[in-house]
């Protein structure tokens, strides 16, 4: 049984190490910010998962276990969360992802007359 344990818990781990390898990877080969952040907030996600997965299958059932655990849970909270942040803080000061062929952004569309609502009397 301790065999199993282990080679599921190095599977893990070594997967979770491609997730992240890849990820940084991506970060220096994708050619924009917005595929940049999306390779990254992605990998790091999956990638941490799975470490944390792996730690706990290596430390038992004990009280470090529990610890990992609750370190997954706020990095699976807060990965998320600032990947947000930067990428709201980055829309909001100007950088806009690029626009496919055929697009065109809610900005730069033609504005078209809303029908007017009816008016109330009393």
């Amino acid at each position: 049984m301790s065999v199993i344990v282990d080679i599921l818990s190095w599977l893990a781990i070594l997967s979770g190490s491609a997730f992240l390898i890849i990820g940084a990877w991506g970060t220096v080969k994708f050619p924009d910010f917005w595929s940049r952040l999306h390779a990254v907030s992605v990998t790091d996600s999956a990638g941490m998962l799975l470490l944390m997965l792996g730690m706990c299958l290596q430390a038992g059932f004990t009280l470090i276990t529990v610890k990992l655990i609750i370190i997954a849970i706020f990095l699976f909270i807060t990965g998320p969360t600032a990947t947000h942040a930067v990428a709201n803080a980055a829309l909001v000061t100007g950088l806009r992802p690029k626009e496919g062929h055929g697009l065109v952004s809610e900005l730069e569309s033609p504005t078209v007359p809303s029908p007017t609502a009816p008016e109330v009397k009393s």
